[in-house]
């Protein structure tokens, strides 16, 4: 059930807010007439100011705010009250505790709090999307004004949403979580729609949809999971095969759909999805032959393939899998330092080797 927990967003370049700063020894009328130049600039272009955010939320360093829950650490999200002591939390958090977390107090009741859940719901509409006009200094030039747009600058909106739905998720409030990325993936269609099909658009969808395809996942509702990774595996598909990461998103996408079809008994649709995400990763391995953590990812498919083989009845075919998975990681040789890959191959090739038949039943097979 666990959430892939890389961001899909990259934070943009921020302008340098030091150029500003002048030192105390500059001549006085050089500091007058670069003063003068920066108020024309800021007049004649548009710019792009980066203040914090007023609630202190960073995506960098692991903060807790003032419209925050306590317990799943997230942004409340169906905002409860305790009765009596008043304190909130998210509904699905508070109604695990008879006791209130924070002070202790016995829980007599719990009551929606719409008041505050409103003003959560209107930070989050526009945190790190705030646009106001602002007019320069007084003065000829203030007629030539135009419009700055302020960013919030620890974070990006994406970002911000996939870290408040990744925190709900690891604490099980699974609606919060869904809620979070469903902003999330509106914000890059209303950007898809105006800008078209870019690679970091596609990408970021691609891996929140994967994320939202998990919530429903964990939720117990298969067939949305499935929908929203069969979306995931259709915006990556789009992307160029060379990027590692997307590479990976999309090999996972398509086993998570397959891994649903193997528990719903639909084997055949089970192999077609596992053999897709083997021949992605396949291909990754041809033009990246270096990276060991590509050959491991290969393994396993071919040990998802094999255990559908057998399933379906054909030992042979689930044998000779099982066998080249073997032969390729044996194959791979590992770094001193990358004793965690070391583990992990191993482990596997444990696996691979107790899905194998012992000589005797091999014998037993052929006669």
């Amino acid at each position: 059930m666990n959430m892939t927990p890389v961001c899909p967003f990259v934070k943009a370049a921020r302008p340098d807010d030091n150029n500003a700063s002048k030192k105390s020894g500059e001549n006085s009328m050089k500091h007058q007439a670069e003063s003068e130049s920066k108020v024309k600039k800021e007049v004649n272009d548009s710019a792009s100011t980066s203040p914090k955010c007023p609630f202190g939320y960073d995506s960098q360093s692991f903060k807790i705010g003032p419209l925050s829950c306590t317990v799943c650490q997230a942004l409340l999200f169906d905002t409860s009250k305790c009765v009596p002591c008043s304190h909130v939390f998210c509904k699905a958090c508070i109604s695990r505790f008879k006791d209130c977390p924070l002070c202790g107090a016995d829980i007599v009741k719990i009551e929606p709090d719409a008041n505050l859940q409103g003003v959560v719901d209107r930070f989050i509409e526009g945190h790190a999307r705030i646009k106001r006009s602002v007019s320069a200094d007084k003065g000829e030039e203030a007629a030539e004004s135009k419009q700055v747009i302020y960013e919030d600058v620890s974070l990006e909106r994406g970002s911000f949403l996939v870290q408040q739905a990744m925190r709900a998720f690891r604490a099980q409030n699974l609606e919060s979580a869904k809620s979070r990325l469903n902003f999330c993936a509106e914000d890059i269609r209303d950007q898809l729609e105006k800008v078209g099909n870019t690679s970091e658009l596609c990408s970021q969808l691609g891996a929140v949809l994967g994320m939202l395809g998990d919530c429903c996942r964990a939720m117990g509702d298969a067939s949305s999971a499935v929908a929203y990774f069969e979306e995931s595996v259709q915006f990556l598909s789009k992307l160029p095969k060379d990027d590692l990461e997307i590479t990976h998103t999309l090999s996972v996408s398509l086993n998570k759909i397959g891994d649903l079809k193997y528990y719903d008994g639909d084997l055949q649709a089970a192999r077609s999805y596992y053999f897709k995400s083997l021949n992605v990763r396949r291909d990754a391995v041809k033009h990246n032959s270096n990276v060991p953590s590509q050959v491991l990812d290969v393994a396993v498919s071919l040990a998802k393939v094999a255990d559908v083989d057998r399933n379906l009845g054909d030992e042979k075919l689930a044998t000779d899998g099982f066998q080249e998975a073997i032969d390729l990681l044996e194959s791979l040789t590992l770094k001193s330092e990358a004793s965690g890959l070391e583990q992990r191959r191993q482990s596997v090739i444990d696996f691979l080797r107790s899905q194998l038949p012992d000589k005797q039943e091999q014998a037993e097979a052929t006669v």
